[in-house]
């Protein structure tokens, strides 16, 4: 079998508005530090991604929470089956697949989601071969802040700062980029705090542990929180409601400032081309008012909600104060769209500058919408922006910038010349930055300026998306430690408490730490790396019912070998509760030779309620020991069972006494000699009668229950016919 040197990993990203897969590749960890220079064991694994190996699909999953069954074939198969095609078929059942929803499924009711998310989990597992060993881990709703941090991680991976802290150099010891995410229903934050901040808040922040290709584990805390419903869509909602609320108006027109002159909108968005039917709807009209949106929208970030943990920035949830000093933030999703689908192409400028910036918004807001809709047939701003883009990019700009600035604070480079003038208007927990606007013109090698603020939508060709942190996590988690004191990759709280959720494993949990067992200064030398992967059997979901197939195959053979004696005595061992079960009596002969014979005992299946005869053997007698004995029979005197065999003649089934019980168990109406005791002077005459009588009972069983080739010594046929 031909031995591949890559690793392939599949992440569907869930989103309100449609799922995305994406498809990543990465160099087996094994094979690619055996020719790694010094510089690239200290580095993270690298991985890699094409435009052409993503796919997405619409709407979202959640509108599949009322038919589940549907989401496969609807959904999901062109997603997996575009996976299929760009990863080698061999490598399957190694490759890992999740899928991760995010704030569209966190609003559905909690029965529907893990119906939904269980069905997700089992078609995947019938029409692929990916590796799914785990459905909580590989197929669920994670968190904001999960989110948030998963971006934290893929941004600095990207920028280098993971790898590299000496070329991104921030001060203060600080050389990671903060991570601003807005999406449709939520917006988060992750940025490592100051080492003051970091000190003083360290049980708000995340522990995570990452290791690098040459083995050794690297970590970093990390605060992130998360705003339900400050996504640009949840936004839009609620200022809709606050202005039908606050009009009154019922059957006319609300005049909207957020929205360009002329625009006459639905309620729900949509644009009116037809005014007939909406002349007595409420509907809402454009005014192009790009101020009064602003001042509008800034109610709706709650900053007067109370802050039960100071300091606060959006809804009264808690953050750290942020030193823009030394935090540099990346902004994804709307961050990017808003500020450069359309305002970048109008004047040419890629990184962000507030005061360029507002005053391209306020004049797109006031033209007339017939002129701007002219400009998007003509495709001013390209096939990406559409009609419905750029009704919304009003609202949009001006809820970005009042989370941006006064939410959570970013300073208005090109505006405010004056550091703690910048800082005002609702940024209290803002450390202040003497020289934050000379470093915001420094250059690194990377290409990256420290502004305070820069929106970015790929770095080096790869998109800035959560689900390559995910990726990153795992990939590094199949990297075994060279330390013999290894810790698994993943993230938990910074300082556990009862309360706290599980550690998150990178990969599964149960990746093997260590390289080997090494020497005990928990290093190995880069010679002794194999210089190919290991062959091992690859995990697989599928495999369970064929070891269940071979292990009963191999049983049966088994079997069939050992004979059927030992099938009998096997069998008598695991199954005690079988009709009969023999084990061997000592009897004393009259001689007192101690000989053996197997005794059949009564089982307790339906068959007793027969009339078969069944066996009633002689009592075993021990000079030592009465347990066997003394169960079945009255206690009697040591001395005057020395020497004396019991009758066993029955007058059971057939012998024409005894009667029938209702439950169907025999009752016999006389049982001769047993339990009866002679004395010592006419043993002898009992002996014999005893040991006739036996013989006798014992010749008149039937042969599917006698045991003969157990009994001691050769038999006499009986000349009796049986019954």
């Amino acid at each position: 079998m031909r031995i591949s040197t890559h690793k392939y990993g599949v992440i569907l990203d869930a989103g309100s508005s449609g799922t995305r897969a994406y498809v990543y590749q990465w160099d087996d960890p094994l094979y690619a530090r055996k020719s790694a220079s010094p510089k690239q064991l200290q580095a993270l694994p690298k991985l890699k991604t094409k435009k052409q190996w993503t796919r997405k699909s619409k709407p979202g999953i959640s509108t599949y929470a009322d038919r589940p069954a549907s989401v496969g074939p609807e959904h999901l198969e062109e997603l997996f089956a575009h996976a299929a095609k760009k990863i080698p078929k061999e490598l399957h059942e190694s490759t890992p697949l999740f899928l991760l929803a995010t704030a569209g499924m966190r609003l559905v009711p909690e029965r529907e989601r893990k119906l939904l998310l269980d069905e997700v989990c089992d078609y995947a597992r019938r029409n692929t071969n990916f590796l799914l060993p785990d459905c909580d881990q590989h197929v669920q709703v994670i968190p904001g802040e999960t989110e948030g941090l998963y971006g934290w991680v893929a941004a600095n991976y990207l920028v280098g700062g993971l790898d590299d802290p000496k070329a991104h150099d921030h001060g203060k010891n600080h050389h990671t980029y903060g991570f601003l995410d807005m999406g449709g229903a939520s917006a988060q934050i992750a940025f490592a705090p100051n080492s003051t901040e970091a000190e003083k808040h360290a049980n708000d922040l995340k522990l995570l542990r990452l290791r690098n290709l040459g083995g050794k584990e690297i970590e970093h805390r990390v605060f992130v929180t998360t705003w339900l419903g400050f996504g640009v869509n949840e936004a839009r909602r609620r200022y809709v409601e606050h202005l039908i609320e606050a009009s009154g108006i019922e059957g006319k027109e609300i005049p909207d400032p957020c929205l360009p002159k002329g625009l006459r909108e639905t309620l729900d968005g949509d644009k009116i081309s037809d005014m007939t039917t909406y002349a007595k709807k409420t509907h809402l009209v454009g005014t192009g008012k790009f101020e009064e949106c602003e001042r509008q929208l800034y109610p709706f970030l709650d900053k007067e909600k109370p802050c039960a943990d100071a300091p606060c920035l959006l809804n009264g949830q808690h953050v750290p104060a942020i030193d823009f000093d030394v935090n540099h933030f990346l902004g994804v999703s709307e961050y990017w769209h808003t500020t450069t689908e359309i305002f970048e192409g109008a004047k040419g400028f890629k990184n962000y500058d507030f005061s360029k910036y507002q005053q391209q918004v306020a004049e797109y807001c006031s033209r007339d919408w017939s002129s701007i809709e002219a400009d998007v047939g003509a495709l001013k701003w390209g096939k990406k922006v559409d009609e419905k883009k750029a009704m919304h990019v009003c609202f949009k700009a001006s809820w970005v910038i009042n989370v941006l600035h006064d939410g959570i604070g970013v300073p208005r480079i090109g505006v405010d010349t004056n550091m703690k003038a910048a800082l005002d208007g609702g940024a209290a927990n803002v450390t202040t930055a003497t020289s934050l606007i000379d470093a915001a013109k420094k250059t690194k090698a990377t290409g990256f300026t420290l502004d305070p603020f820069l929106p970015v939508d790929t770095i080096d060709n790869v998109e800035v998306s959560w689900t390559l942190g995910r990726m990153v996590l795992y990939a590094a988690s199949q990297i075994p430690s060279t330390s013999d004191h290894a810790l698994p990759v993943g993230f938990g709280d910074n300082i556990p408490s009862p309360s706290s959720p599980p550690f998150q494993y990178g990969g599964t949990g149960a990746e093997p730490l260590y390289l080997s067992d090494g020497p005990s200064n928990g290093t190995l030398p880069v010679s002794s790396w194999p210089s190919q992967p290991p062959t091992t059997i690859p995990t697989s979901s599928h495999r369970f019912p064929a070891l269940i197939l071979i292990f009963v195959v191999i049983s049966a053979v088994i079997l069939c070998l050992i004979g059927r004696d030992r099938r009998s005595h096997l069998f008598r061992k695991v199954w005690p509760l079988s009709r009969h079960h023999s084990r061997r009596r000592k009897i004393h002969d009259s001689t007192g030779t101690v000989t053996y014979e197997r005794v059949l005992e009564e089982g307790t299946d339906s068959r007793r309620n027969s009339f078969s005869p069944i066996r009633f053997e002689l009592g075993p007698y021990s000079s030592n020991s009465s347990s066997d004995d003394e169960d079945n029979y009255p206690s009697t005197p040591r001395s005057a069972q020395w020497g004396v065999k019991r009758s066993s003649t029955w007058d059971g089934p057939g012998s024409g006494s005894g009667n029938l019980t209702p439950g169907g168990s025999w009752t016999p109406g006389s049982m001769r000699g047993l339990g009866e005791l002679g004395s010592a002077a006419s043993s002898s005459t009992r002996l014999g009668a005893g040991l006739g009588s036996r013989t006798q009972s014992r010749e008149r069983l039937t042969a599917g229950w006698a045991s003969r080739d157990a009994s001691p010594g050769p038999r006499a046929r009986s000349p009796m016919p049986r019954r």
